[in-house]
């Protein structure tokens, strides 16, 4: 496991649980408006080893709830089912962050009684995921794959939308909903602006247009996605 960054207690990451979050490096996306650049281009300052990590959830036991996994993609880590085994074995609940690129990962982790969450971000629709997600040839069925899994399976799950004012349009809203048609828990989220964007890091010169969109606008966005899927809300907005 690369681990690039840990959090020891977070109310926000894990709905409802008091948890840490870990953040593993790497990802198989270049969304231009990631927070998290130095995990995806390896300019992270400290690496954590896994035994740092789980000594400190060894001690945290009883106070803890659950571990977030995010990235990065954590899919991507190697020994990533290995080292929730270890998590587990603590008796803690595993939430697992995700692009949905590698759905043989997930159902893999599930079948193995590895996770008890899912939090699977939604980059934009078919037709404008490419520009969200920086690549060009993305793999739309990988992506429907996941999705229907999660849907279906009976795992706890959630689907989430960052809306970037110079990517994202109303009229997206649509064909992002037409994907996960059905979902229980679907969060819209604001973009927030950074010099550290991985647009910015790139040299992307459209990163630097990149901003938010206003309350009034992103209860635009809702009111669309809420005719699809009702229970759409809004997340972390100000």
């Amino acid at each position: 496991m690369i681990i690039g960054g840990f959090q020891t207690t977070t109310l926000l990451d894990y709905p409802g649980k008091v948890a840490c979050t870990i953040f593993t490096a790497a990802c198989n996306m270049r969304c231009p408006f990631c927070q998290n650049s130095d995990l995806i281009t390896g300019s992270f300052e400290t690496r954590y080893s896994e035994e740092e990590v789980l000594a400190y959830l060894s001690k945290r036991k009883g106070l803890l709830d659950g571990v977030c996994i995010t990235g990065g993609e954590p899919t991507l880590q190697k020994d990533l089912a290995e080292f929730i085994c270890k998590i587990k074995d603590l008796g803690l609940l595993v939430k697992l962050d995700s692009n949905g690129l590698n759905p043989d990962i997930i159902k893999m982790l599930y079948s193995g009684n590895l996770i008890d969450m899912v939090a699977m971000d939604i980059k934009s629709g078919p037709s404008t995921y490419g520009v969200a997600c920086g690549i060009k040839d993305i793999d739309m069925d990988k992506i429907k794959e996941s999705i229907d899994f999660l849907i279906t399976s009976g795992i706890d799950y959630e689907f989430r939308t960052t809306l970037v004012k110079g990517i994202h349009r109303l009229e997206d809203m649509e064909e992002i909903t037409s994907l996960i048609k059905g979902a229980k828990a679907y969060f819209l989220q604001s973009y927030k602006e950074s010099d550290k964007i991985l647009g910015l890091v790139d040299g992307n010169k459209e990163a630097s247009t990149y901003s938010s969109f206003s309350r009034n606008e992103l209860e635009e966005f809702l009111d669309i996605a809420k005719k699809v899927v009702p229970s759409a809300m809004l997340r972390g907005v100000d």
